[in-house]
């Protein structure tokens, strides 16, 4: 804590205060930073486990896959573990995260009891759900910076099997897939088998699944889905399947759901030959980053004659009712496929009460959505400008009611993103904690690229 506070202080005043870190998940482009980030190397670690509490405190630089190596062991693991191994608890909390337990579990930050923030001042702050500093514990999910970095976060954690067996189930009309997913949110069954996890993937309208997975200690030999095999694909040819739950919580990792296919990762010679340390998802953003600086493919593309493309990378939050709607005009106006489909709730509290609403990310307690996750690239049409698809499906998600993720591009303009992201209370907990707007602010990160 001491090194962090250190280069805190050495940030000149009238510089903005970034955060120093070899590795992202973001997919938009930020400008180059012009002083040294703060350095938050000592922050990466699980500092305890308590597995007669189910909690864990944790660093916020620490990994998902690190944090699951400390909890396995004791037959836990955290509420949600979104599906990326090197996401942060941190970035998780502050840029959301999701996963195939939020039918039931909500979000990441759903699960966080409290956490020490430094905020822009350059205090470091206890932050729960109630107190003092209830403020910044509720406006701090999807902040993604603006308002604080999380150095230390206690979270629940729940009971998992060694195992976890599968369901794939085919639809071939959406309104028959999102009545499943009620049904299951509302029962956590289906045919009579309990459901501990949900998601799936929709390859056309006429043809998607829903994975129903159930935690277990005693099932058949597992599947493994690291070496030839590849995950999204068994859900087509197995209507039964089993992991480890290892494997299973890192099923979409080793292929980075499927967009291992654009560096030929997915070909059976290349597969063979690609070492399987580097298939993982860190290792393909990786091949991204240097494609954003060098260019590579898009000159090639170009000297084949090909039309620029644009970058389509998006995770939209849309009511369930709205669902099926999306699902075909999405196919027919963008026609990008796969995409991901994660069932969505926001948690319903041990006792008495509502579910707590977060303001900079406004899903409306107790209603049911489904993330859809689209990762890809579409040709620019002739006459239409970079970023058009883009802001078409901005509307279009609107217009659903519907919400979309921060970590990738964003054209909203300043009064539409304060309305859609909880601007009024944004900047009255940004003048509490960061009086004199030293992080960058949250339209800035976001929409801007700052």
């Amino acid at each position: 804590m001491d090194t962090l506070r250190r280069s805190y202080a050495a940030v000149p005043t009238g510089e903005p205060v970034r955060l120093a870190k070899r590795t992202s998940n973001l997919f938009r482009p930020r400008s180059a930073p012009r002083t040294p980030g703060l350095d938050v190397s000592g922050l990466n670690g699980v500092l305890s486990v308590d597995p007669a509490g189910r909690t864990a405190d944790v660093q916020g630089m620490c990994t998902y896959e690190d944090l699951v190596d400390a909890t396995l062991p004791h037959g836990l693991m955290p509420l949600v573990v979104p599906q990326l191994r090197t996401i942060t608890l941190g970035g998780a909390v502050t840029g959301l995260g999701i996963e195939s337990t939020s039918f039931r579990n909500g979000l990441p930050h759903e699960s966080v009891r409290e956490l020490d923030v430094l905020t822009g001042s350059g205090e470091i702050v206890t932050a729960r759900p109630d107190g003092e500093h209830a403020d910044l514990f509720t406006a701090f999910p999807n902040s993604l910076g603006s308002l604080g970095y999380a150095t230390r976060l206690r979270i629940e954690l729940q009971p998992v099997g060694r195992y976890v067996a599968l369901r794939n189930v085919r639809f071939t009309q959406l309104e028959a897939l999102t009545d499943a997913i009620a049904e299951v949110t509302a029962t956590r069954s289906w045919a009579g088998e309990p459901v501990d996890a949900m998601d799936g993937v929709m390859f056309s309208p006429g043809e998607a699944y829903l994975v129903f997975a159930t935690f277990t200690d005693g099932a058949g030999p597992p599947s493994d889905y690291t070496g030839q095999g590849i995950y999204y694909r068994s859900l087509r040819r197995r209507t039964r399947d089993v992991l480890t739950a290892y494997d299973y919580l890192w099923r979409w990792d080793t292929d980075w759901f499927w967009c291992s296919s654009a560096f030929g990762a997915q070909h059976p010679v290349v597969r063979r030959l690609w070492p399987a340390r580097y298939r993982r998802s860190d290792f393909y953003h990786r091949l991204v980053r240097l494609e954003h600086r060098h260019q590579v493919a898009a000159r090639i593309d170009r000297l084949r004659g090909q039309p620029a493309r644009e970058r389509v990378v998006q995770d939209v939050e849309i009511p369930l009712d709205r669902t099926a709607d999306f699902l075909r005009w999405f196919a027919g106006a963008v026609g990008m496929n796969p995409v991901w489909l994660c069932p969505l709730r926001l948690r319903e509290p041990a006792g008495p009460g509502s579910a707590r609403s977060w303001p900079l990310y406004p899903l409306r307690p107790g209603e049911d959505y489904v993330n859809i996750g689209f990762w890809g690239s579409v040709p620019i049409a002739p006459g239409a400008a970079d970023g058009d698809v883009n802001r078409t499906i901005e509307r279009r998600v609107s217009e659903s009611g519907g919400h979309k993720s921060l970590y990738s591009d964003a054209y909203y303009d300043r009064d539409a993103f304060d309305r859609l992201y909880g601007g009024d209370t944004w900047r009255a907990v940004k003048d509490r904690y960061d009086p004199d707007h030293r992080l960058t602010g949250l339209y800035e990160k976001a929409v801007a690229r700052a």
